[in-house]
């Protein structure tokens, strides 16, 4: 943290040609709110001291003992009488002593409480984080009419928060004559003949939700490469970040299966529920996102446990069970050892289709995803420059990955790295978990889903982009070198759908020849 705020106020000062303090000031006016563990740096910077040196200095970046000194940047050429460059820990020792500010000073700086504008919502993200269920939901059925706090952008709008029976997915209560009783904006009784419209209009129409159960790429982590780039810097880059630390800087609401909105992060926004709401309107707002930064086989055991689903009184699901990296990746030394197994991996997977099978409404299907082969990303990104670096070409991603892995906080030490054995040991066990998913979808059976496997479209994606005249590392979210970017979410959902529009229709129902007359009469209720 301290690493990145250092290096953009020291960037701001060399772009705009000011003063470090004119710099930090400026950084203060872009960011909203009062940020206040900024100004406390600010007697600490030099432009001649790079991030690394400041960070170490004021201790907020530590040597454990038997442990190498993390820095991001290339070390220092300290000259000394000049004769011999000297590297960072020479430069450490010849920090002026007025850096040598004692660390209590900065205790919970890593702690997103430390700062004022994001107290107020730490209580509330504690929560959301331990229950992962929206935090302003009045009537406790899982939805709500909040956007973030896994509110509306993680699930269906709620329309009616003060009323437990009423929420995106239910099958209509008595057609929905009265009231909209499932928030598809689809009620009330055509005068012409007294037929209700849900009746009229989505009666055997075999409606059904998009349920995904992911990690943190279904739930579409992104951090804005505009918040660290100094040159395109300007209070506007800023103006979404309450709402992006409100959704754990994740951004469901364009995701590759339950993104609903515009894109506003780049690209576009194309997911299997647009598609399914466009071939079916009556499937209006049925999509939930229950997925976490982190997510794996095994935490999804209890992240599952916040599904939104009846058995008796609501539609089926489509489930999209997608942990695509996580079981693999982890920012420990000895990461090969700290990977699921195969037999675990079975384990896991079985335990959560065996608690879908008690909760989806007969009827349901199940799609798994098999992991993603990494290899693509040191292999696209290595070489090419960070946000970060892009102003003084002094940071790829060969030494953000470095520097992550020297801190333990890498999110996949066997993918990104310079070690090339590494790298196709972590894909083989990929490979290996994939399998025991394919195995899994051709000889399990459920009583109330069916179940596919596909492998993760990475391939295709890549292939498409480059037929669209793309580069693939433009597939890969920019600052954090690891995520697929909006472009590949967008892509990876039109190989997803004609793979199941040829292999297995069934998931995707049939087309409601209604459509269009339903536009025509709620054209109005159709926001989501």
């Amino acid at each position: 943290g301290c690493v990145l705020v250092v290096s953009v106020i020291e960037q701001l000062a060399q772009w705009h040609n000011s003063t470090v303090k004119a710099a930090m000031e400026r950084l203060c006016d872009y960011i909203p709110g009062k940020y206040q563990i900024i100004h406390h740096m600010s007697c600490c910077i030099d432009r001649e001291m790079n991030a690394d040196v400041v960070c170490h200095s004021l201790r907020l970046c530590k040597q454990d003992p038997g442990q190498p000194l993390c820095h991001l940047y290339s070390p220092p050429k300290v000259m000394k009488r000049g004769k011999h460059p000297y590297g960072l820990l020479h430069a450490l020792a010849h920090a002026r002593p007025k850096r040598r500010i004692r660390s209590k000073s900065f205790m919970g700086f890593s702690s997103v409480c430390a700062f004022p504008l994001l107290a107020n919502l730490c209580e509330k993200i504690k929560y959301v984080l331990r229950n992962k269920l929206p935090f302003e939901d009045f009537d406790g059925d899982k939805f709500s009419t909040f956007p973030t706090l896994r509110g509306y952008h993680w699930r269906g709008r709620d329309c009616d928060d003060k009323n437990t029976t009423v929420y995106p997915g239910r099958r209509p209560d008595n057609w929905d004559a009265k009231s909209d009783s499932n928030c598809n904006g689809i009620w009330g009784v055509d005068p012409k003949d007294g037929i209700p419209y849900e009746e009229k209009f989505c009666k055997g129409a075999d409606s059904k939700g998009v349920v995904l159960l992911g990690d943190s790429a279904g739930a579409h982590f992104h951090i804005p490469p505009e918040w660290m780039t100094v040159t395109q810097m300007s209070a506007k880059s800023f103006a979404n970040l309450p709402m992006a630390f409100s959704d754990e800087l994740d951004w469901p609401q364009f995701s590759e299966i339950t993104g609903f909105l515009n894109s506003t992060i780049g690209g576009w926004t194309d997911s299997l529920y647009l598609r399914l709401r466009k071939r079916n309107r009556c499937n209006h707002r049925d999509l939930q996102n229950i997925s976490q930064n982190g997510g794996s086989s095994g935490n999804l055991l209890s992240l599952i446990k916040s599904l939104a689903r009846n058995q008796l009184l609501d539609n089926p699901a489509v489930v999209i069970y997608a942990t695509i990296g996580n079981d693999v990746c982890n920012g420990e030394r000895d990461t090969l050892a700290h990977m699921t197994t195969p037999k675990e991996m079975l384990s896991n997977v079985v335990q959560a289709l065996q608690y879908l099978d008690s909760h989806l409404p007969n009827g349901s299907h199940v799609i798994l995803t098999g992991l993603v082969d990494g290899r693509f990303l040191w292999d696209n990104l290595h070489d090419r420059y960070h946000p970060l670096g892009q102003l003084n070409k002094d940071v790829t991603y060969s030494q953000l990955y470095s520097f992550l892995d020297c801190l333990q906080v890498s999110p996949c030490s066997g993918w990104l790295t310079p070690n090339e054995t590494l790298r196709n040991l972590t894909s083989e066990r990929a490979l290996q978990l994939s399998n025991v998913l394919k195995e899994i979808a051709r000889s399990e059976k459920f009583a109330n889903f069916d179940i596919f496997y596909m492998d993760f479209p990475l391939r295709q994606t890549a292939e498409e982009w480059r037929k669209m005249g793309g580069e693939p590392w433009q597939l890969i979210e920019p600052v954090d070198g690891f995520h697929p970017s909006q472009i590949a979410a967008a892509l990876g959902t039109g190989i997803t759908w004609q793979k199941a529009l040829h292999e297995w229709p069934q998931v995707l129902g049939k087309e409601n020849p209604f459509n269009d007359q339903i536009e025509a009469i709620f054209k109005d209720q159709g926001g989501h």
